[in-house]
């Protein structure tokens, strides 16, 4: 399967993203795969392959400031949440996407939750069937926020696409799994050249601010509770940002206290779970195929 990259103006800034298509006359709906706080639209590549084998159209964004969808201009205001929902919310609109299922890794979760409790937009609210939290949840630990702001928040700068690579493969190790190609495409999508030639990582710096002008972003239990749809979460075994703990509480209040959460731990993952081998990748479609089923229990 291959996909069409494509340009759309959201809230006012042109947006990246792939589209990928499954054979004529064979789609069964669409899904948004979001990436993590300073990834690309590219990280959801084998997941997008994967469902559009098996008849899902699937959409991945590049959020703005990241990959190559434009950086903001009004940095303080745009790299939020609630930003984030707003611009959500015109790409599904704007693509004339009625209903879709939404997985989204770390940031792009909750950006699906907080565009799925309908606070921010109804709008979005309305469109989203079902919800994938990878490793994301309505609270994280704080000493695995530090560490990510500290590389996150300070790209460093390499002479070479391979230095840059052995960085990459440092600082995402705990994705799991990956083989020399996939840390590869990795590295080569999420690369942007500096003017004075050296490499670094394809995103604006200035996205860690979130985590300055809005201390609780991500402290979002009152969206969580609201949701009314299936949920699945998916907690990498080895997590340092969503604890064992955290999950618990989730599977006994809001969507896991109505029977809609189904709770799954990835082994040999940390944050977080690159979805990009079988065992992974069916969980995710096999939960999809699910949720198409209102009628149908989810295990917690």
């Amino acid at each position: 399967m291959s996909f069409a990259s494509h340009y759309l103006t959201c809230a006012g800034r042109e947006i990246h993203y792939t589209d990928w298509q499954p054979p004529t006359g064979t789609a069964r709906g669409t899904v948004v795969a979001w990436h993590g706080l300073a990834r690309t639209g590219r990280d959801m590549d084998e997941l997008a392959a994967h469902l559009c084998n098996l008849g899902w159209r699937v959409l991945c964004p590049d959020t703005v400031g990241r990959g190559l969808s434009q950086w903001a201009a009004n940095p303080r205001d745009e790299y939020c949440l609630a930003f984030y929902a707003r611009l959500a919310r015109e790409f599904v609109v704007q693509l004339g996407i009625e209903r879709c299922h939404w997985v989204g890794t770390s940031m792009g979760g909750a950006i699906g939750m907080v565009g799925a409790s309908g606070y921010f937009e109804p709008e979005l609210q309305k469109r989203i069937r079902s919800l994938v939290l990878n490793d994301n949840a309505p609270q994280l630990a704080q000493p695995a926020v530090e560490r990510i702001k500290a590389y996150a928040g300070n790209p460093p700068a390499f002479a070479t696409v391979t230095e840059l690579e052995a960085f990459f493969r440092a600082a995402y190790k705990p994705y799991g799994r990956l083989t020399d190609a996939q840390w590869r495409r990795l590295a080569e999508t999420s690369t942007r050249r500096l003017p004075d030639g050296r490499v670094t990582p394809h995103y604006d710096p200035a996205i860690t601010g979130q985590f300055i002008h809005y201390p609780d972003d991500y402290l979002i239990w009152h969206h969580y509770d609201a949701l009314a749809l299936p949920v699945l979460l998916l907690r990498g075994a080895d997590s340092d940002l969503v604890l064992r703990e955290t999950a618990e509480q989730m599977a006994a209040r809001g969507p896991g206290a109505r029977g809609l959460l189904q709770w799954a731990e990835v082994p040999g993952c940390g944050h977080a779970p690159a979805l990009n081998v079988p065992e992974q990748l069916n969980l995710v479609s096999d939960f999809i195929e699910r949720a198409e089923q209102p009628a149908a229990p989810l295990d917690s």
